[in-house]
C-alpha cells in the first residue's frame, strides 16, 4: 500500500493543510518568499500533519484548531531541513536543487530562520501552555541532537546508544509529538495522549533507522541524492557502525581508515565501503531493529478503540517497515 492510499480518506483536510502552509510562508520580502515556495513545492510525505490529525480524531475534532499544530510542525521540520542542507553542503534535496544551492548559505539559514519564526507565529494561536512546554522541549532536544551529529562526524567509536539518543532527537521527537500534540489540541484523554506519542515516538525511530538502510540500499533516483551520501559526509549511522564493530569485514573496514582518525584513506576506498555496507550484515541486523520499533509502536495503540483511525496508524506503522523512499 502507498502512503497516499492511506492519506486518502483526509485527503479533504491535507488540501486545506497545504493552502495552509502556503499562506504560512507568503512572504513579503521577494528572496523569502521565492526561497520558502521553493522548499514548500518541493514537496515531502508531510507524515507530521496527518499524525497530527489523525491525533485529534481521538478526541473532539476541530480542524481550525489542529490546524495551528500541523502547520507549525511541518514548518519546523522544512525549517531543520534548510539547516541540515547548509551544515551538510547538500546540493539536491528530494532530486532538487536546495536552497543554499539555488541562492546561498546566508539565504537558506535566513530562510529556515524565517519558516521556523513562522511555525512559532501559528501556535501562539494555541492558549494551551501544555503544547508549548512540549513543543519548546522538543525544539531544545532537537537542537541538542543536531549538535551530537557535528561532534560525531567520522566517529567510528560511538556506541549504538549514543546513535540512538542522536535519531531519538534529530526525528522521532518530532514525530512522536506531532501524534501527542494532535491529541492535547482536541482534549482527548491522558491515557490516549500517551499511548499516541509512544507510538509516534518508536514509529520516528523506525523511520530514521529505514532512512539510514535507505540511504545505502536505494538507488540516486529515487533517493534524489547519490547513494552512501551519509557515510560520504561523516555521519556514521547504524548499518555502518554495524559493519565496523560486528561483521566479519569489521578489521578490513578499519584498515581503510586514516590512523587515528575517522577519514578513508582515499576515496576508493570510502566507495568501496560504501558497496560493502549496501551489501553486508549491517543492513539485516539495521532491519530487525527498526522492525522491533515498529512492534512496540503497535502495541502502544492497544489502548485506543478499534476503529478507521486506529487502523490507519498500524497502515503508516506498517508503511514505514517496508518503504523504499
Amino acid at each position: 500500500m502507498k502512503l497516499a492510499d492511506i492519506f486518502f480518506p483526509f485527503r479533504s483536510d491535507m488540501n486545506y493543510i497545504e493552502r495552509e502552509l502556503e499562506q504560512a510562508v507568503d512572504a513579503q520580502e521577494r528572496v523569502l518568499q521565492k526561497t520558502s515556495s521553493h522548499l514548500l513545492k518541493a514537496g515531502g510525505k508531510r507524515i507530521r500533519p496527518v499524525f497530527v490529525l489523525l491525533g485529534g480524531k481521538f478526541g473532539t475534532y476541530d480542524l481550525e484548531r489542529l490546524k495551528n499544530v500541523a502547520v507549525s510542525l511541518e514548518l519546523i521540520h522544512m525549517a531543520t531541513l534548510v539547516h541540515d542542507d547548509v551544515i551538510d553542503d547538500a546540493e539536491l534535496r528530494r532530486g532538487k536543487a536546495t536552497v543554499k544551492a539555488k541562492w546561498d548559505n546566508r539565504i537558506a539559514m535566513y530562510t529556515g530562520d524565517y519558516i521556523f519564526a513562522r511555525a512559532l507565529s501559528i501556535i501562539t494561536e494555541l492558549k494551551n501552555p501544555e503544547i508549548h512546554k512540549i513543543l519548546s522541549h522538543a525544539i531544545v532536544e532537537m537542537s541538542i541532537g543536531e549538535i551530537e551529529q557535528i561532534r560525531d562526524l567520522n566517529n567510528w567509536n560511538q556506541n549504538l546508544r549514543c546513535y540512538l539518543r542522536r535519531i531519538k532527537r534529530k526525528t522521532a521527537l518530532l514525530i512522536a509529538i506531532s501524534c501527542q500534540l494532535g491529541a492535547i489540541a482536541a482534549d482527548a484523554t491522558e491515557a490516549v495522549v500517551r499511548s499516541l506519542f509512544w507510538y509516534g515516538y518508536n514509529v520516528g525511530m523506525a523511520f530514521q533507522i529505514t532512512d539510514d538502510i535507505l540511504d545505502f540500499t536505494g538507488d540516486a533516483k529515487t533517493l534524489g541524492k547519490p547513494a552512501g551520501s551519509d557515510l560520504r559526509q561523516g555521519n556514521i549511522t547504524l548499518p555502518a557502525l554495524y559493519m565496523y564493530y560486528c561483521s566479519s569485514m569489521a578489521d578490513e573496514i578499519k584498515q581503510r581508515l586514516v590512523p587515528g582518525k575517522g577519514e578513508f584513506q582515499s576515496p576508493g576506498l570510502l566507495e568501496q565501503t560504501v558497496r560493502d555496507i549496501r551489501s553486508g550484515e549491517g543492513i539485516d541486523y539495521a532491519h530487525k531493529l527498526a522492525d522491533r520499533y515498529l512492534q512496540r509502536a503497535t502495541q502502544a495503540l492497544d489502548v485506543l478503540p478499534d476503529n478507521a483511525n486506529r487502523d490507519a496508524l498500524l497502515k503508516i506503522a506498517h508503511f514505514i517497515g517496508g518503504r523504499q523512499a
